[in-house]
């Protein structure tokens, strides 16, 4: 098991316990203002400590995670439960089984490629 720090940056510890695949995707997800720590934006510099809740958006999803321990190397996939604890309510996870169950755009057998006013009805009723 690595060895356990005091402090670690935010960035840094996405990277290590396997939220992002690499460190500058962790990186620009903390600069863009992804992360959130307490509903507000913070910095890559931020520094982890023990107890720490932050959310990260992927798609419709709200993730929430706690910090259980704080390391600054990468940790093999096993091991990731050891440093973080995914506290997201079922609710949010529930988005994902309704969005799999849900119809795509349905046309008609026969009536063609749709025109570019229909593709555009499509793709606002998509992101309604």
């Amino acid at each position: 098991m690595p060895e356990q720090l005091s402090k670690c940056r935010i960035d840094k510890w996405l990277w290590a316990v396997r939220l992002y695949k690499t460190r500058s995707l962790a990186s620009d997800a903390v600069k863009s203002g992804k992360i959130k720590v307490k509903g507000d934006s913070v910095k890559p510099s931020f520094e982890v400590f023990v107890g720490l809740e932050f959310t990260i958006p992927r798609g419709v999803v709200k993730y929430s995670y706690t910090v259980i321990a704080i390391t600054d190397k990468r940790v093999g996939a096993p091991l990731v439960k050891n440093f973080c604890e995914d506290t997201t309510p079922e609710e949010e996870k529930m988005k994902l089984t309704t969005l799999e169950h849900m119809p795509a755009a349905f046309r008609e057998k026969g009536t063609g490629r749709p025109t570019k006013k229909e593709r555009r009805d499509l793709d606002e009723w998509k992101n309604e």
